[in-house]
């Protein structure tokens, strides 16, 4: 009865701070209402501020996405930028066409005004990319970009950036965090009503005439694009984009064109979720017909920092195939190496192998592998390219040190429009990266629970009992990431390398093991690598990856208990 009577003393003290009208009824009704299982989930604890900032469901209280939890993120960023001597410093906001995005977006600039900082808010909700850039275009010592990216409707999110354009890091996610903690309550936060700045549309045309310099002048322009945003943001800069190149103009998924929070034709609005493309290529067989097939398809996720493509494929019931991100960032290696890109080739941990073997073969490009995430890869020394196999593609690091849907789109069109002129493909230069290099073929085993405790035990159990073979083939070696290395920091999670067989059909597999960090879920990457020995080969060899990838799945799910 106790612990009733203080679970509602809390959800009283917070309904009295918060100064959003519809949380406010929201919370007051459970609290009439005296419902404790949600109230319970609601005061558990508090949203944790991490390496990914914030990210979750929308709601009142401490453990939801709300006004209340977005003063304080940003009160805690604004003590930490004070302390690290950036007392009069500039940090730049924008935000998606979620809900609840433009409130927590000017709630944060009111919160850095009342801090003494200079804000200066994005004007509209525009691609995360063009906040990224904006931060080390107008010198800010921070930015936020308030997103959930391609989580469900019901979520958003507060991500935060540093002055040199990049996603934080340890130790400064902790820092923020403890500032964070220090806040007793909402009346020590000063937020004015006026003092930001809010910006016009000089930064967006910056930053779209950076997007012209990935291209090479007087490369091929003809290819035909159909395009989604997936309800999101990225429509009016790609195009606009597109339009600036002299591309042809894509050809827009009517259903999806305009940003929409609720997301209503799709169930995840993630490109990689199935169904997700479905009217992608609804639209591009309506197109066929009328004797204008589409070369490729192209799709942003809601916030257009990822990029998916599509390519035709008679054999798919769809008529078209979506490509893995390690085969999107493979083939815009490859575009780069004959470009003569100099600099640092980058991926992570958890991406394909091959991008190591396009840097070697190319002019000795330098390669370093990084811990998951973009926060990661844009710290490299020296960077060129980065890409990681959640669709996430760098392809200009000066101008934008983070993924970039627009950019990489641009760059995927550019390679289908020089391969066309060719009467080639983006499928055959896959093709033949497989032949030069072997067939590295990804998958993925992913587990999403309500119980977050189902992880840690699944992690617990490979620790306590590893396997020692997976489809046949013997692990050589087995890492536990959590004790970091001196190539890279602690993290929670496992890899293991595996031998070929004797038949010399599959000559080296791999996989990794570990929590998401955006999301409930457990993620293992798979990798098989089988060796290739001409074209006609290709089909055994895909037939020969795909069975090792679902018998490592099927072992793998066993060990683990999942």
């Amino acid at each position: 009865m106790e612990q009733e009577r203080d679970l509602l003393t809390r959800a009283r003290t917070w309904l009295a701070e918060d100064p959003d009208p519809e949380t406010r009824a929201e919370l007051a009704a459970l609290i009439d209402a005296e419902n404790l299982p949600e109230l319970t989930a609601r005061f558990a604890g508090t949203l944790q501020f991490g390496t990914a900032g914030l990210r979750g469901e929308i709601g009142a209280g401490p453990m939801r996405m709300n006004r209340t939890v977005v003063i304080r993120a940003a009160a805690g960023l604004a003590a930490y930028l004070k302390n690290q001597g950036h007392t009069n410093g500039t940090v730049v906001i924008g935000y998606d066409a979620r809900h609840k995005s433009a409130d927590f977006a000017r709630d944060t600039a009111a919160v850095m005004v009342g801090a003494g900082l200079k804000a200066a808010l994005l004007p509209r909700p525009l691609p995360t990319p063009v906040l990224a850039f904006a931060i080390r275009h107008l010198g800010a010592v921070a930015g936020v970009e308030v997103t959930a990216s391609h989580n469900p409707p019901r979520d958003n999110g507060y991500k935060v950036y540093l002055g040199d354009g990049s996603q934080i890091v340890p130790p400064a996610d902790a820092e923020i965090a403890a500032e964070i903690a220090a806040i007793t309550t909402l009346d020590d936060v000063p937020r004015p009503t006026t003092g930001w700045e809010t910006l016009d549309d000089t930064v967006l045309q910056a930053y779209l005439e950076r997007t012209d310099a990935v291209l090479t002048g007087g490369s091929p322009r003809d290819v035909r694009v159909v395009y989604t945003p997936m309800h999101g943001v990225g429509r009016t800069v790609l195009t606009a984009a597109f339009e600036r190149a002299g591309f042809p103009p894509p050809l827009v998924v009517a259903e999806q064109a305009d940003p929409d929070p609720d997301f209503p034709t799709v169930a995840f609005p993630n490109p990689e979720e199935p169904g997700a493309m479905d009217l992608s290529f609804a639209t591009a067989r309506d197109a066929a017909t009328r004797g204008e097939a589409p070369d490729i398809i192209i799709a942003n996720d809601p916030d257009a920092d990822r990029c998916a493509v599509a390519v035709p494929d008679p054999d798919s019931v769809e008529g078209w195939r979506m490509l893995r991100g390690d085969e999107v960032g493979a083939l815009l290696a490859e575009h780069l190496v004959h470009k003569s890109a100099s600099g640092t080739f980058a991926t992570t941990i958890v991406s394909s192998s091959l991008l190591s073997r396009i840097a070697a073969a190319g002019t000795g490009t330098p390669y370093e592998e990084t811990l998951t995430g973009f926060k990661w890869l844009a710290r490299v020394d020296g960077l060129r390219y980065a890409y990681e196999e959640a669709l996430g593609y760098c392809v200009d690091p000066e101008g934008v040190r983070d993924k970039d849907g627009i950019t990489a789109a641009l760059l995927v069109a550019e390679l289908a429009a020089e391969l066309k002129e060719k009467g080639r493909t983006l499928a055959d230069l896959l093709d033949d990266l497989a032949v030069e290099h072997g067939l590295h073929a990804t998958d993925q085993l992913s587990v999403r629970v309500q119980d977050l405790s189902l992880i840690a035990a699944a992690m617990r159990r490979l620790r306590e009992h590893p396997p020692t073979t997976l489809a046949g083939l013997h692990i050589t070696s087995a890492d536990d990431l959590s004790k970091g290395s001196e190539s890279l920091p602690p993290t929670d999670g496992l890899r293991y390398h595996l031998s070929g067989d004797e038949a010399g059909t599959v000559s080296a597999a791999r996989v990794i093991v570990r929590p998401s960090g955006t999301e409930p879920k457990l993620k293992c990457y798979l990798e098989a690598v089988v060796p290739v020995a001409s074209a006609a080969a290709l089909t055994d060899a895909r037939t020969r990856a795909a069975d090792v990838l679902a018998a490592i799945k099927t072992d793998l799910s066993r060990a683990a208990g999942i």
